[in-house]
């Protein structure tokens, strides 16, 4: 079953563009009401966070996010101040007093107000059982049923026509909240979801259709030097291998210059996220990076958090042990350095003999000695409370991934977000990101998929599927993702072998790419981030804004039921140049030739590729002004 398109357009050249007039933001109030409000649980801080700038500067002073109060997150998130507006100082001054109550409409001025997810859908239901002169939009972000029903490992996108959906929520304990969910949808005057399989799920399980599906951006950072993001990549990759020397002390018998770093990132929810399918493509990847001989080395980082109790004692040891190597080296280069430097100055060529002593010797041998170890590299960076069933864990036996020697797949459990301030892996998770060369995010359910996409912004590949939002939108509009770096996994379509085979596959062509490929590879997955900078995608809020003003106040404000045009026929061209990844025709060592490097010199101008990939985004449109009173709101679309 395919879902209707919502009523928005891309920025992509080609298509017919979508000019409506501006809103009359002097005389409306924007209010965002959700718990996520500089409150970080999940995706949806995201969304706010990164949206908040764009909107304040369409909307100014009249623009409000209201979230829960925790103390911790109002002293790093919060510049306390007085509010500006009249009606929101009364409600305030009232809230303070009295505790929280409706207050009297503000001023004549129009209110649309937002509320993401069910947490927030008392206000909503409650604005509309009191009939508040409000414009109210519901967003869904992820269905409560959906979650829970992937998560148990069901068949969900071939059934959902067929589930008891008051049954199924009734066993799940759900039965309270998916009740003030459904009711939210069918209360607001809009509907939205954040991308179109959501749409398919939402149209099922909450019984209405969208009205606007509205794809989540991101602040997108771009460098005024073209390869500044490489260079970035460079120094957090070396920070990376720092790490990876202390915790594979004593087994680091690979090379770090031919070796690759994966990882999968996100809420600990095993099946939803893929993490099982990406388990179990690692063991058929060590399988073939092995039975070719390969020397390319694979280390995976897991970074979803789980209950521990504390840091893993020899993981501890590793860093420690790696750090106390590198004084002794900086200590014996010094004092090598004072001898060399003195035997030239008298003119003398040192004898290499004696330039270290037996002081020297001894404490090299002793370094040498402590790298000594009897166990293999430890596949979890924490004590895991749960360690004899925690699913990652249980499928690591399972498959036999220990990081042995003659593994070529490393494995590293890290159950616990990335901090800067960690005594194992010191990085922020952009810094992380920035530093591996591809994430991996095969998911089963996902609304959307934000990690995918802050990899595409930071210009490193990544795996997804077409189950995620970010995986669809991709696909409807880019041409070869995987020539760009979107590599993405058939989910729906495909049985769960033949997906992890071709996750495999996947994996298995990104290793075999020489350094060269991977570098033309992230130029070009950097290119795409123009598609999800909240410049353009911002516009999908603005039509639904549109659209629940006209169903509120229809006296005021009146929208043409026009669809704009349809984006089918039109995708992000491939690009002309060298394919980023080696073809079928070419030999199934991982390492490129330096013949294939010279042909790729001469078939590759990133200059050319990169002007004519940006000619396929425009410059941000601009609204005109609507006019306000008994007049029409009118959509209208030019060729």
């Amino acid at each position: 079953m395919l879902q209707g398109r919502s009523l928005s357009v891309t920025s992509l050249s080609g298509l017919p563009q979508w000019e409506v007039e501006e809103l009359p933001v002097e005389d409306l109030l924007l209010f965002e009401v959700a718990w996520e409000v500089t409150n970080k649980v999940g995706g949806i801080y995201t969304v706010i966070q990164t949206k908040a700038k764009t909107t304040a500067d369409e909307w100014g002073d009249n623009y409000f996010l209201i979230g829960p109060y925790f103390e911790h997150n109002m002293k790093t998130q919060v510049e306390q101040c007085e509010p500006i507006n009249d009606a929101v100082r009364r409600a305030v001054d009232t809230m303070n007093k009295h505790g929280c109550q409706v207050t009297d409409h503000a001023d004549g001025k129009h209110v649309i107000a937002q509320f993401h997810e069910w947490q927030a859908g008392t206000g909503l239901i409650l604005s509309r059982a009191r009939k508040l002169p409000i414009a109210t939009i519901f967003t869904t972000h992820a269905t409560l049923l959906g979650r829970y029903l992937c998560a148990a490992n069901i068949d969900f996108y071939n059934h959902l026509d067929k589930f008891n959906i008051d049954k199924e929520a009734g066993e799940r304990q759900i039965y309270h909240r998916y009740c003030m969910e459904r009711a939210s949808v069918h209360c607001a005057h809009v509907f939205t979801t954040v991308s179109e399989i959501t749409a398919i799920e939402a149209e099922h399980v909450l019984k209405r259709k969208p009205d606007v599906v509205t794809p989540n951006g991101l602040n997108v950072k771009k460098f005024s030097a073209v390869h500044e993001f490489q260079n970035l990549h460079a120094m957090y990759k070396a920070r990376i291998q720092d790490f990876v020397r202390g915790h594979f002390y004593g087994h680091l018998d690979f090379d770090l210059e031919k070796t690759l770093f994966l990882f999968i990132a996100g809420r600990y929810e095993f099946s939803n996220k893929g993490a099982d399918i990406f388990l179990e493509a690692l063991s058929r990847l060590n399988f073939l990076l092995r039975m070719h001989k390969s020397d390319v080395t694979v280390v995976v980082f897991f970074i979803m958090p789980a209950k521990t109790n504390n840091f893993n004692v020899e993981t501890l040891k590793g860093q420690a042990v790696r750090k106390q190597l590198w004084d002794i080296a900086h200590s014996v280069k010094e004092k090598f350095g004072k001898k060399l430097y003195d035997a030239l100055l008298r003119g003398e060529i040192p004898d290499m003999d004696n330039i270290l002593d037996r002081d020297d010797i001894t404490i090299m041998k002793r370094a040498i000695f402590s790298t000594q170890r009897q166990s293999l590299p430890p596949v979890t960076t924490h004590n895991m409370i749960d360690d004899s069933t925690d699913p990652i864990l249980s499928t690591i036996r399972r498959i036999g991934l220990f990081n042995s020697r003659t593994d070529r797949v490393k494995v590293i459990l890290h159950p616990e977000f990335l901090s800067s301030t960690s005594p194992l892996l010191p990085m922020d998770y952009e810094e992380f990101v920035r530093g591996c060369h591809l994430g991996v995010f095969p998911s089963y359910y996902e609304p959307w998929g934000y990690t995918p996409a802050e990899c595409t912004v930071m210009g490193i590949p990544s795996v997804t599927s077409n189950l995620s939002g970010f995986g669809c939108f991709m696909q409807e509009h880019v041409a070869d993702p995987t020539a760009y770096g979107i590599y993405i996994v058939d989910r729906r379509f495909r049985s769960p072998d033949d997906s992890c085979n071709q996750l495999t596959q996947f994996l298995y062509g990104f290793c075999k790419q020489s350094r060269r490929q991977r570098i033309i590879q992230r130029n070009r997955t950097e290119r795409l981030s123009d598609l999800l900078d909240w410049r353009y995608l911002g516009r999908y809020y603005q039509h639904a804004r549109y659209l629940t003003l006209s169903k509120a106040f229809p006296d005021k404000f009146h929208m043409e039921p026009t669809s704009p045009p349809t984006t089918e026929g039109f995708k992000y061209p491939r690009p002309s140049s060298v394919p980023p990844s080696p073809s079928g025709s070419q030999v199934s060592s991982p390492q490129g030739s330096d013949v294939e490097d010279e042909e790729e010199d001469g078939r590759y101008n990133e200059e050319e590729e990169a002007e004519r990939d940006r000619l396929n985004i425009k410059s941000p449109f601009s609204l005109g002004r609507v006019p306000h009173g008994n007049k029409k709101l009118h959509d209208e679309y030019k060729n």
